[in-house]
C-alpha cells in the first residue's frame, strides 16, 4: 500500500512533541517511515521570576504546528487528513501545571527551566531517601506548599505538559510512565507511583489541612502501548483548524522527552543508553540494577514500559557553541567573505578534530542558565586560558564540545566509575551530532563507552512518539508483543548507523581536562559576583 493509500484510509500514525524551542509534528508508517511533518517555533518566557509558556502559546502552537503538517501531506500527495490509526503527544518532562476542579489553570505552567524548588528538593531527597531534582513536578507542588501559595488547598489535578495536552484531547487524566517518572517516583515493580513516598509525602503536609491526598491529585500512570483514551469532538477542533480530522482516534499515553528519546534511538533495553544533545543535555542508561546510594545528580526515571533507568540531566550544551558560531559568522561578514551558516558549523566542528586530546589547556563552562549537576543555580558563560597554554581554533573549538559534555561527564563518571554501570552502547542524537563523526567521537571519549548514530538519528522525539503510537496499534492486536521486541524487530532491523568506540587517547584527555574544569569551578562561581 503506498503512502496516499494509508493516509487516506487513516493506517498512518501520528506524533507530536512539544520541545522547549520548536512543537514538531511526523506522520509515520507501519515501520516508521516518515510520510509528513510539520513544525512551530517557540520560546519560553521568563516572567515573575519564572520560565514559562502561556496555555495560549500551547494551543496556538499546536494548531500551527499541525497545519504544517497537513500542507506538508497536500504538497506531497494532494490529500486532506481525515483519521489516524493511532497518535499520541510528548513534551518536555518535569515542571508544574495545577488545576482546580474546574479545571482552571491555578499559577502560571512553571517548567523544568525553573530552580526555584531548591529547599522542597532537598527536604524530599532527605525523607525518601531517593534523589528529587529541582525540575520534578513534586518538589514545584510541595515548594509552593512551603511557600504557603494560596492554590494549594485549591488543587484537584496537577501534571506535566504532555499529561495536560492528552488531557484537553481525550478528556482522560493519565499519564506515560516514563513521563509519570519525572512527577514523582515509580516502583518498577508495580509500574505505579511509589506507594511507601506517597504515604511519607502526605504524612508531610498532613498539617495543612488540604482536603485532597497526593494520590487523588496525580495523573494515572499507564505503560507504553495502552489505550488512554480516544480523541474527542472538543480535542479534534483544538488540533485541526480546517475541522477535517474526525473524533475517535485512539491515544496512547503522553510521554515525556526523555521517554521518546530512548525509544527514537532503540535504546529501551537493559544496558543500553542514549544521549541527546541540544539546548540541554541529557544522558540515559537502562539499569541492570537499583543504584547503591542516592546521587543529587541522577535521576532515576523510567522508559516508556517501566524500565528502571539512571539519567543525568543538565541544563547547558550547545548555546555557547552557538554564540561563538555566531561571532565568527559575524566576522566573516564584516570582512566581505559571508558563509552558510551549515557550512561555517560543518568547518568548525571538523577542525576540533585537530586539537589536542586535553585542548590544549584550554577550559571553558557553557553554563547560560544554572547548573545544578554541578551546584549552580545560575550560570554565566566562561573561557578561560592561561599564557602558555595552546590557544589555536583546532583546541578552542574542541575545547567548547567538550565544556558541553563536560557537566554530563561529571554525572555519569559517578555512574559508570563509582557504581559500576555497564553500557554496551549509547546512541547519540540531536545538534551536537549533527556533524559526523565529530560529536559523536567526543562523546565517546567522555563516556569511555561506544557512541552509535543512526540514520534516523535526525528524527528525534516526536518520531519515538509516533513510533509508540504505532506500538499501541501493534499491542491491539498482539497483547503480548513487547516495546523492546518491537523496535527490534518491525523498526530497527536492518537500519543502518554508524559506530564509534572511545580512543583511549582522547579518553585520557578528556579525563585531564575534567581534572581542570573541576578545579576552575570556584573561578565560575567567582565570576557570578562580577
Amino acid at each position: 500500500m503506498d503512502a496516499k493509500q494509508l493516509i487516506n484510509e487513516g493506517k498512518t500514525y501520528l506524533g507530536i512533541e512539544f520541545g522547549s524551542t520548536r512543537i514538531k509534528a511526523v506522520m509515520i508508517d507501519e515501520k516508521g517511515t516518515v510520510l509528513a511533518s510539520g513544525s512551530h517555533e517557540w520560546e519560553n518566557r521568563y516572567e515573575n521570576g519564572v520560565w514559562t509558556y502561556s496555555m495560549d502559546m500551547v494551543w496556538d502552537g499546536l494548531k500551527d504546528c499541525y497545519a504544517d503538517l497537513l500542507k506538508d501531506v497536500k504538497d506531497k500527495y494532494g490529500i486532506t487528513v481525515n483519521e489516524y490509526a493511532a497518535m499520541g503527544f510528548s513534551a518536555m518532562m518535569h515542571g508544574y501545571l495545577a488545576f482546580d476542579k474546574d479545571g482552571n489553570l491555578l499559577v502560571p505552567f512553571r517548567t523544568w527551566r525553573n530552580t526555584i524548588t531548591e529547599e522542597a528538593a532537598a527536604k524530599l531527597t532527605e525523607e525518601f531517601n531517593y534523589n528529587i531534582p529541582q525540575r520534578w513536578s513534586i518538589s514545584h507542588l510541595y515548594q509552593a506548599i512551603l511557600n504557603k501559595e494560596d492554590h494549594c488547598k485549591d488543587i484537584a489535578f496537577f501534571t506535566t505538559l504532555a499529561g495536560y495536552v492528552h488531557w484537553k484531547l481525550t478528556g482522560q487524566k493519565n499519564l506515560g510512565v516514563g513521563d509519570a517518572s519525572g512527577m514523582f517516583p515509580i516502583d518498577t515493580k508495580t509500574g505505579d507511583y511509589d506507594q511507601t513516598m506517597i504515604d511519607k509525602f502526605d504524612a508531610l503536609i498532613a498539617g495543612e489541612g488540604f482536603e485532597w491526598r497526593l494520590r487523588d491529585i496525580l495523573p494515572k500512570v499507564l505503560p507504553a502501548g495502552e489505550d488512554a483514551g480516544t480523541l474527542s469532538e472538543e480535542g479534534a477542533k483544538l488540533l485541526d483548524a480546517s475541522g477535517a480530522l474526525k473524533a475517535g482516534v485512539m491515544l496512547v499515553p503522553a510521554e515525556g522527552d526523555a521517554g521518546t528519546g530512548m525509544t527514537a534511538t532503540n535504546s529501551v533495553g537493559v544496558r543500553t543508553g542514549n544521549v541527546s544533545a541540544g539546548t540541554s543535555i541529557f544522558a540515559m542508561v537502562v539499569l541492570e540494577k537499583e543504584l547503591s546510594k542516592v546521587y543529587r545528580e541522577i535521576d532515576l526515571v523510567t522508559t516508556p514500559d517501566g524500565a528502571l533507568v539512571g539519567m543525568v540531566h543538565c541544563n547547558n550544551c550547545t548555546s555557547d557553541i552557538n554564540a561563538w558560531v555566531n561571532i565568527f559568522d559575524e566576522f566573516a561578514s564584516l570582512v566581505g567573505n559571508p558563509v552558510d551558516k551549515n557550512t561555517l558549523y560543518t568547518k568548525l566542528f571538523t577542525v576540533a578534530l585537530d586539537g589536542d586530546a586535553d585542548c590544549g589547556g584550554l577550559v571553558s563552562y557553557n553554563y547560560f542558565s544554572g547548573e545544578p549537576v554541578t551546584g549552580f543555580d545560575e550560570g554565566a558563560p566562561m573561557f578561560v586560558r592561561k599564557a602558555d597554554d595552546k590557544f589555536t581554533l583546532a583546541n578552542f573549538m574542541r575545547m567548547h564540545i567538550y565544556s558541553s559534555l563536560a557537566a554530563l561527564k561529571y554525572g555519569l563518571d559517578l555512574m559508570f566509575k563509582e557504581e559500576g554501570v555497564r553500557c554496551d552502547e549509547m546512541f547519540g542524537h540531536g545538534g551536537l551530532f549533527k556533524t559526523p563523526k565529530v560529536g559523536q567521537s567526543i562523546a565517546a571519549a567522555a563516556m569511555n563507552a561506544p557512541v552509535s548514530v543512526m540514520d534516523t538519528a535526525g528524527e528525534g522525539g516526536p518520531w519515538g512518539m509516533a513510533l509508540l503510537a504505532a506500538f499501541g496499534d501493534s499491542k491491539k492486536k498482539d497483547s503480548a508483543l513487547t516495546l523492546p521486541v518491537f523496535l527490534n524487530e518491525k523498526i530497527f532491523a536492518g537500519n543502518k548507523g554508524s559506530k564509534i568506540e572511545p580512543d583511549a587517547e582522547a579518553v585520557k584527555g578528556f579525563d585531564r581536562f575534567m581534572e581542570r574544569y573541576v578545579r576552575g569551578l570556584a573561578a565560575e562561581k567567582a565570576a557570578l559576583e562580577m
